[in-house]
């Protein structure tokens, strides 16, 4: 049966670049020695959450992809054998910048990236100031231990990212995520939010019979008005959790996932047989008004 091990990095971030890439080394190390395979950091670990305020200043923490921080992380992934899954904040072009996710595989060779497509803004989140939207598709990565689907938070609540990336032939989908809950916030709201964001997620494994791997940060930002909740979790593909982290501390968790099960949920739940592709043009329209 074929088994891997997925690690998963939950840590909170200082506005120390160096220190943040440093830490994350640290962890993926750790890791590594819990037996990892593939491990997955957060969305954007390099720096703190920076959308949280229209600042010109923040691009200063861009850099090409590949750049110094696969550099660096090329090392440790042929090191450690291991494939890294890095979000960083891509400087493209003058003027032209992606929250994007480099995939390192475990002979320290640059796979390729995947650039996040489903771009928010909203209060305390205003990336369409930051980020221009993806534009090299839905992407697999055929690494050393599995081929995998790599997803960016926002693109976490749309199906049809996460059916494209299956249909393609991920047998395990990432998410690196950042996400909190304002401390303004009462805790039936933070709940709520936080059920709904696990609920998508793991509605994705059931409808594609794949694992989902979602990775989020911990800590306090924005001078205490945001508490990212941590909460990273891994479900198999009928959307049972496997693992669930703390709302509040840095982990490091390494589970082995069996990945043939795909092909029993599949067959036992056939919604991959059953789809009706010849009735769903109209989900390429932005809305279907009525005649």
């Amino acid at each position: 049966m074929a088994k891997v091990k997925i690690g998963m990095v939950q840590m909170s971030c200082s506005a120390n670049k160096e220190e943040n890439v440093q830490k994350a080394i640290s962890r993926i190390r750790e890791a590594a020695a819990k037996g990892a395979q593939v491990v997955c950091l957060q969305e954007l670990f390099t720096s703190l959450y920076f959308c949280d305020v229209e600042d010109y200043d923040n691009f200063k923490l861009a850099e090409p992809v590949p750049g110094p921080t696969t550099d660096a992380l090329q090392k440790v992934a042929k090191e450690l054998n291991v494939v890294i899954i890095a979000s960083l904040f891509e400087k493209r072009a003058k003027g032209v910048y992606h929250n994007t996710t480099a995939v390192i595989d475990a002979d320290g060779s640059y796979l390729d990236k995947y650039r996040k497509m489903h771009i928010p803004d909203d209060p305390a989140y205003f990336e369409k100031f930051y980020f221009t939207p993806g534009d090299l598709g839905y992407k697999i990565f055929k690494t050393k231990f599995a081929t995998i689907g790599v997803l960016i938070c926002w693109d976490q609540w749309y199906p049809e990212a996460a059916r494209i990336t299956s249909l393609m032939g991920a047998e395990v989908l990432f998410y690196p995520t950042a996400i909190g809950w304002a401390t303004s916030q009462d805790d039936d709201t933070n709940r709520e939010q936080y059920n709904a964001w696990q609920t998508i997620q793991r509605s994705h494994a059931i409808a594609n019979g794949v694992h989902v791997v979602s990775v989020n940060r911990v800590g306090f930002e924005q001078d205490g008005k945001m508490k990212f909740w941590g909460g990273s979790f891994i479900a198999n593909p009928f959307g049972s959790l496997i693992v669930q982290a703390s709302h509040d501390k840095e982990e490091v968790i390494v589970k082995e996932l069996e990945l043939d099960t795909t092909d029993s949920y599949r067959t036992h739940w056939p919604f991959m047989r059953d789809r009706r592709i010849d009735s769903y043009q109209p989900i390429t329209k932005r809305y279907i008004d009525e005649a």
